[in-house]
């Protein structure tokens, strides 16, 4: 631009003008006149250098000069035209004109124009020929991540309709002293049933005084005022303009979250995607005042519901219960599943322990008929009155809610979830030697890389398997459509492996895995070749 060739002319310019500044000062103020148009005694407003290149590219739009040019403390300078404003940032070295929201600029590409409140011009404009497209998409990604992370902490869906308004669940947390029922639910009770709370959103004399004992975690109201700071992870209180809790709301982050235990057990930074083994959800939606409507879906009474919700235990959740309702195995066992880890995603086709879907339509299906948001879904299998009697039944095959309060947060949740990695596991944590030595092992002799195909740990493309292939019962596989299990992708196992291992906890350790599979593949692995598998798998 002609200013950066010219340097030499604005210093010189610059010198004029503080010659013209102290001449004024010493002979008296400026006239009203010069005032209005900063120019110097015997100047007339026009436009020089690169407002007059600017003025000569873009032409009538710009106008005529109505003042001089003239500098800010910071170097920058601007001159009004008769139709807008003109600009020179010493930072960018580039002149601009606006005209209310519409904007053009002279720079390296020549004259650009765009419509909006910024003065100066996006950077996708500015950049060099071949490069826009990846600037937009680095500027997407960012937004989309943003996004998509508050989306995954704090967005209920709309479910407070069927958690609060419906089930009542807030009105047991508030409990009878505060205008609910029953006892309530204290922070210590809160945090016996595996609910976080997020260290960062305490304010720093709340903090303080926790850490002085001057904090009853006793008492519900405490429970409420860590609602009403939204620092319990994954639910989220809706209060009234009285203060009380009006209802409340899940999200993702209820099940897909932990905390680092940083400040206290169960009080920590986030760690979005930690499945959270802790959590005991059927407990709490046990407290639920109202389970008629849940016992109605299902066909039976309200004991029975509490019955099965607390079944389930720690870490651990039926998804498929509202679809056929099938609450318990053929051994008497629990029909819920381990809640799975929501990070290391990227790669992987099949996002549940049985298939389904793709990471966006687990999420979809979950937001609408798990958590009970107002959305939209669509998936004719469940239509099927054999399979799914419960989901035929209610319509969950095609759900339409308006307004639709899911679909278009499901493009940057899904950006976002994908873009969680797997954690490494901590210094100190696994044998390094033997997980090197377990590393040929899980390659070469023990073939799980077969399946586990390094580096995603699953198969590219369908990563689904039969009972029979992997020598364990159909019960669960025959509750999805597919009536298979998805290859587990293994990055991160070292952050789930309190409640067990397989889709429901059956093998207690990772020893008991590859104990199954020696014997089922017939192997032939030794003990010091266990371990070092178990290494190396705790090395992920």
């Amino acid at each position: 631009m002609v200013r950066s060739k010219l340097p030499w002319i604005v210093t010189v310019l610059g010198i004029i003008m503080i010659i013209v500044g102290a001449g004024a000062l010493a002979t008296g103020a400026p006239s009203p006149a010069q005032a209005e148009t900063f120019c110097g005694s015997g100047q007339s407003p026009q436009f020089v250098l690169g407002f007059a290149n600017l003025k000569a590219q873009v032409g009538a739009p710009v106008g005529d000069p109505v003042e001089c040019e003239h500098f800010d403390a910071a170097g920058n300078s601007s001159q009004k035209s008769s139709t807008g404003m003109l600009f020179w940032r010493k930072s960018t070295n580039m002149a601009a004109f606006a005209a209310g929201n519409q904007h053009w600029a002279w720079t390296s590409k020549g004259i650009v124009t765009w419509t909006g409140d910024a003065i100066d011009p996006p950077a996708e404009l500015l950049a060099p020929a071949g490069t826009a497209s990846q600037d937009v998409a680095a500027q997407s990604s960012q937004q989309m991540i943003d996004e998509g992370r508050t989306t995954f902490r704090f967005d209920t869906f709309g479910d407070e309709a069927f958690w609060g308004d419906t089930l009542k669940l807030h009105t047991a947390i508030e409990g009878a002293k505060l205008g609910g029922v029953g006892p309530g639910v204290s922070p210590k009770t809160a945090l016996s049933v595996g609910l976080k709370v997020d260290a960062a959103a305490l304010p720093d004399s709340l903090v303080q005084q926790i850490k002085a004992g001057q904090v009853d975690l006793d008492d519900p109201a405490t429970t409420l005022a860590l609602l009403k700071l939204n620092a319990v992870v994954g639910v989220k209180g809706i209060f009234n303009q009285q203060g009380g809790l009006q209802s409340i709301g899940i999200t993702c982050a209820i099940c897909h979250s932990r905390v680092d235990d940083s400040f206290a057990a169960g009080i920590g930074g986030r760690l979005d995607g930690w499945s959270n083994q802790d959590l005991n959800v059927g407990a709490i939606a046990a407290l639920s005042p109202n389970l008629k409507p849940v016992a109605d879906l299902l066909g039976v009474d309200e004991t029975t519901v509490k019955t099965i919700l607390n079944s389930w235990g720690p870490g651990k959740y039926d998804a498929e219960l509202f679809l056929d309702g099938k609450a318990f195995r053929p051994d008497g066992k629990s029909a819920a599943t381990l809640i799975p880890p929501a990070f290391g995603l990227s790669g992987i086709n099949l996002h549940t322990w049985t298939g389904w879907g793709s990471v966006t339509y687990w999420n979809a299906f979950v937001a609408n008929l798990e958590m009970h948001g107002k959305g939209t879904f669509f998936d004719p299998r469940l239509n099927d009155p054999a399979k799914f009697p419960v989901a035929a039944k209610a319509g969950f095959g095609n759900v339409r809610n308006d307004p639709d309060l899911v679909t278009s947060k499901l493009p940057a949740l899904q950006f976002y979830q994908l873009a969680i990695p797997a954690p490494k596991p901590p210094e100190g944590s696994f044998d390094n030697v033997a997980a090197a030595r377990g590393q040929a092992i899980f390659n070469g002799k023990a073939q799980c890389a077969t399946c586990h195909v390094p580096p995603l740990f699953t198969e590219p493309g369908w990563n689904m398997h039969t009972p029979a292939e992997i020598g364990i019962d159909d019960f669960q596989s025959s509750r999805s459509p597919d009536m298979a299990y998805r290859t587990t992708p293994l990055k991160g196992l070292w952050t789930h492996m309190k409640a067990g291992f397989y889709h429901d906890g059956r093998y207690g350790t990772l020893r008991d895995v590859i104990d199954h599979y020696n014997v089922f593949f017939k192997l032939n692995l030794g003990a010091q070749e266990i371990s070092d598998l178990t290494e190396y798998l705790k090395s992920l």
